[in-house]
């Protein structure tokens, strides 16, 4: 097999296996699935970029039978998407912590002991009160480095006691340096990246809660997109629970009612 270029730089084998696993994650029936691997298989050729991969791969669903498939395969995409500020990103994770129970504010101006901070997302649950550092990425190939668990441990530091904040954790749409990881591990700081810890990922709870972005859809257009996420709507299930949330794009009756369909079918309500 040729081998695949990664977005790191790095070479390594086309992989069938990590191939069909990624497709079945998305849910996509067992026919289709080898339909994919076959398609792709004929597009192979040396040193073939990862992305152009996923792009044979998105096409060739949207293609099929099942065109909104690919909006659950391009998850990893449809998060770097959420750019080019990390505002929708902050969004979409109090949204998620909001599933696992929390009450949460984004965007909070904190007095610590030396200076104020601007914290991303404070998070409360059984009177255990959290502050949350979002880091987002709109590339692919980058990885979240040390100095992100360093500034984060530092600003914690300085406002915990003030606050009565108990711990401090770090999300981010990417993978982790192994320094990165040490740090925060090392100070007690919870970590969570794309693919870490492994079964608790940021990918595993997305699907776990099914809280898909809506930069998931194919049915709308980006600047459409950018102007939901900028009104606070940044799920495909808040469309699905309030249809009328579309109102603002002033959208005809027929392309309201296909973006519906698609977030249904995403959110699995179909």
């Amino acid at each position: 097999m040729p081998n695949v270029l990664k977005a790191t730089g790095e070479l390594q084998p086309f992989n069938e296996e990590k191939l069909r696993l990624s497709i079945q994650r998305a849910g996509i029936p067992d026919s289709l699935q080898n339909e994919v691997v076959s398609h792709i298989k004929s597009k192979l050729y040396e040193n073939i970029p990862t992305s152009e991969i996923y792009k044979h791969v998105s096409e060739f669903l949207g293609k099929s039978p099942m065109p909104y498939s690919r909006a659950k395969y391009s998850l990893k995409q449809a998060i770097m998407d959420f750019g080019p500020t990390g505002f929708p990103f902050e969004d979409y994770v109090s949204e998620l912590l909001k599933a696992d129970g929390y009450q949460t504010k984004v965007r909070q101006i904190l007095q610590g002991r030396c200076i104020t901070h601007e914290i991303d997302v404070i998070a409360e649950k059984n009177n255990i009160k959290l502050m949350i550092e979002c880091k987002f990425h709109g590339d692919p190939g980058i990885k979240c480095h040390v100095h992100v668990s360093l500034y984060s441990k530092a600003r914690f530091d300085d406002i915990k006691e003030k606050n009565q904040l108990n711990d401090a954790w770090v999300i981010t749409n990417t993978k982790l340096t192994d320094e990165a990881l040490d740090y925060a591990l090392c100070n007690n700081m919870k970590i969570i990246g794309w693919d870490y810890p492994k079964g608790q990922g940021l990918q595993d709870i997305i699907e776990k809660h099914k809280l898909y972005p809506i930069t998931t859809l194919s049915n709308i257009s980006n600047a459409q997109k950018q102007q939901l996420m900028n009104n606070h709507i940044v799920l495909a299930r808040d469309i699905c629970k309030n249809p009328s949330s579309l109102d603002i794009l002033g959208l005809p009756k027929g392309k309201a009612n296909s973006i519906v369909s698609e977030c249904q079918f995403v959110y699995g309500y179909l």
